[in-house]
């Protein structure tokens, strides 16, 4: 029996499924932007490092059915989306009332000033986006054979997904790390309130999500 886990033709499939949707624009990738611009390349990689961490819990509730269920129920589904809500927007006020002067400085700043703080930015940046649940329910069953067992499978999923997806974050807060080097402060401080603009349109976007029974 073909399956992910021993078919390179449909891991391929779903490698190239995976890259698409990691470069498609959306919170993750907001926040790994900022997180490039206002901490450095090395010290976004603890928001990365969130992130993949939200990602390997929600691939789980889909592997165990939890994910269906919660994408089902109109309490879990709201009440997670709105968390989601009020956090990007909270991270858009955090970026608007960021000086252009700090950015240097918190490249510069301590390695404490990183750590914790923003691995769990990124894992609630994550897993309180209830479309990344409705997006691995929709697409994941097409690469799992439900008759061959399912653990190799989605092991071997949800190591793929992941990869890209550190890869792909890690290119977006390089390319922001490279950008703050070219501004002035003034010109940083703009960036700060674009970036904070990207929150707020996220958190915007993510409001409009509907459960999939009910899109």
């Amino acid at each position: 029996m073909h399956t992910v886990a021993n078919d390179w033709h449909l891991w391929l499939a779903f490698f190239g499924t995976t890259i698409a949707v990691s470069f498609s624009p959306g919170a993750g990738a907001i926040q790994s932007l900022a997180s490039g611009l206002n901490h450095g390349l090395l010290r976004a990689y603890w928001s990365i490092a969130g992130q993949e961490v939200a990602l390997a819990f929600q691939l789980t509730l889909v592997a165990v059915g939890l994910g269906a269920v919660v994408s089902k129920s109109v309490v879990a589904f709201t009440v997670i989306k709105f968390i989601g809500v009020a956090y990007l927007l909270y991270l858009a006020l955090r970026q608007w009332r960021a000086s252009g002067g700090d950015l240097r400085q918190n490249m510069g700043g301590p390695p404490a000033k990183a750590g914790l703080p923003l691995l769990m930015r990124g894992f609630l940046v994550n897993a309180t986006n209830p479309k990344s649940l409705v997006f691995y329910l929709a697409v994941l069953p097409q690469f799992v054979a439900p008759t061959a067992p399912l653990l190799p499978q989605y092991l071997v999923l949800g190591l793929t997904f992941i990869g890209v997806d550190i890869v792909v974050m890690g290119v977006y807060a390089g390319l922001a790390t490279r950008l703050l080097r070219l501004l002035g402060a003034r010109q940083q401080k703009l960036i700060n309130r674009f970036f904070s603009g990207l929150f707020a349109t996220a958190a915007v976007i993510l409001a409009s999500v509907r459960r999939a029974a009910s899109a």
